[in-house]
């Protein structure tokens, strides 16, 4: 009778766990996928379809109707590969850079001083506290401290450093300077994340079996953060080759530093050529996903996309 009743009760119609869950998810879904839609998709969307309009037949500044005008791109490309060049050549020297300054950096504080939890604490405040300023503010003070009749001028024009018509604002060095020291807390603070999970057991075990500090790093340390690399280095190139601040002659670059952020800024805003800047505003991220999918396959962390 139990065995009965059993069979009886369990031959109902009840919702198989599986599909529950799958609604649930899928709830829980909506929201994220309505703000990816409205506020990624949808202006992505509109930017491809201005980079594609033609000029308007009345001949009226910044009116355009819709079109398939391919050779936006080919104007874009002909007329602005300068700046485009310069765009991706600043990046990858100001990630260099930082890559450079910040991961002895992060190792000192994530590694070094491990067991000293104040100081550490103490230092990785200093470093995001740039973050606590405008970033405006920050490049402006840059300009101003290198500025032709500045402190540092002086200095170096008294010492013989630099020529008495030679000055460093408006310059490339200038430019990547700027760039190099506001993005280095997006590449220090991944860093740091990865080191201060190091195992260092496997650096003693590593000197223990007489390996030099060299080869324990490069055998230890690199790859094991390699992924904080790859972390940093994407968070700081991808925002770089698009900047247009550093590179405005209103703050740190000259005529003949402009990036592409300047040129998309310019035909907005000055000269209303939208199809231009949308052109190259498309093309910037094409090659950008490109570059990145491509850096992130051949160093072996293609969980990372």
């Amino acid at each position: 009778m139990a065995f009965a009743a059993f069979g009886s009760g369990g031959g109902g119609k009840h919702s198989s766990p599986t599909k529950s869950n799958g609604k649930v998810a899928l709830f829980l879904l909506i929201p994220g996928l309505s703000y990816l839609g409205l506020f990624f998709l949808t202006p992505l969307i509109s930017l491809v379809v201005t980079s594609l309009e033609a000029p308007d037949p009345s001949g009226a500044i910044g009116v355009y109707q819709y079109g398939f005008e391919i050779n936006n791109y080919v104007y874009a490309i002909q007329t602005f590969w300068p700046h485009i060049a310069r765009s991706f050549t600043y990046a990858l020297i100001a990630t260099v850079c930082a890559l450079l300054i910040s991961y002895p950096l992060a190792y000192f504080i994530g590694v070094r001083l491990r067991t000293r939890p104040l100081l550490q604490g103490l230092l990785l405040t200093l470093v995001i506290a740039p973050f606590f300023i405008s970033f405006l503010l920050r490049t402006f003070a840059w300009r101003q401290i290198f500025s032709s009749d500045g402190v540092v001028m002086q200095f170096l024009h008294a010492t013989h450093i630099l020529a008495p018509d030679q000055y460093i604002a408006g310059t490339d060095f200038m430019v990547i300077f700027g760039l190099t020291y506001n993005f280095i807390p997006f590449m220090t603070l991944p860093l740091y994340t990865t080191l201060e999970r190091l195992d260092l057991r496997l650096l003693e075990a590593s000197s223990d079996l007489y390996a030099s500090p060299a080869t324990t790093f490069r055998k230890v340390t690199l790859p094991i953060t390699m992924p904080g690399i790859i972390s940093g280095t994407l968070l700081t190139f991808i925002p770089i080759a698009g900047d247009f601040v550093n590179a405005s002659p209103e703050f740190l670059g000259g005529a003949k530093t402009a990036m592409i952020g300047n040129v998309v800024q310019s035909s907005f805003l000055e000269t209303m050529d939208y199809p231009t800047a949308s052109a190259l505003s498309v093309m910037l991220m094409a090659v950008i996903l490109v570059l990145v999918s491509v850096y992130v396959k051949k160093s072996g962390t293609e969980d990372l996309l």
